[in-house]
């Protein structure tokens, strides 16, 4: 009788190990893929960026600081080598891409140009692509770190050497009220 209430025991543990580790592995593939598709549409956005800033260029070539600026905040997007720099990167392209948006109210005819106003439209379409990415990210995130911290499946984490993944978050200077002047 006691060899098979171990045994049982022993079956149930085991059964816990495998559909948590799997469950952990599920989760870990997701996270994978929503920020790979998150990636993605900000490949499409650091594609545009060039042909923005070309545009602007025609029309406020004495504005080449701030084209500058842009340019520079993309490669250094590009080039982020983890999680925590490409959402400081990101922001500060944002940041940037605003800039040239302000331009535009400046300058009549760049605003009224048809390349300039599709590229701005396309622009808009993939921001918010971005922004819906960002929040499948961080559900699933957060759906990883949950399960990471519960209760027993977190010994089964432990056991996986699984860390803590990081939200995408929004910069401090981004989560300001917009003025708006008439």
């Amino acid at each position: 009788m006691i060899g098979m209430i171990v045994g049982a025991v022993v079956v149930i543990l085991v059964v816990f190990f495998i559909s948590s580790y799997n469950g952990f592995v599920k989760l870990r593939n997701k996270c994978e893929e929503a920020f790979a598709t998150m990636d993605a549409y900000l490949k499409k956005r650091w594609d545009l960026i060039p042909n923005l800033v070309e545009t602007v260029k025609g029309y406020a070539s004495h504005e080449q600081e701030t084209l500058e600026k842009v340019i520079e905040a993309r490669n250094k997007a590009m080039g982020s080598q983890n999680i925590s720099e490409l959402q400081a990167n990101e922001n500060a392209l944002a940041s940037g891409l605003k800039s040239i948006f302000v331009l535009s109210e400046s300058y009549p005819d760049l605003k009224a140009n048809e390349g300039f106003v599709n590229l701005q439209n396309q622009l808009q379409t993939l921001e918010n692509d971005i922004l819906q990415s960002r929040k499948y990210y961080n559900a699933i995130v957060k759906s990883f770190n949950t399960k990471r911290e519960l209760f027993p499946q977190s010994l089964v984490a432990g056991m996986m050497n699984l860390e803590k993944k990081d939200y995408f978050e929004v910069e401090e200077s981004e989560r300001a009220n917009v003025k708006v002047s008439f």
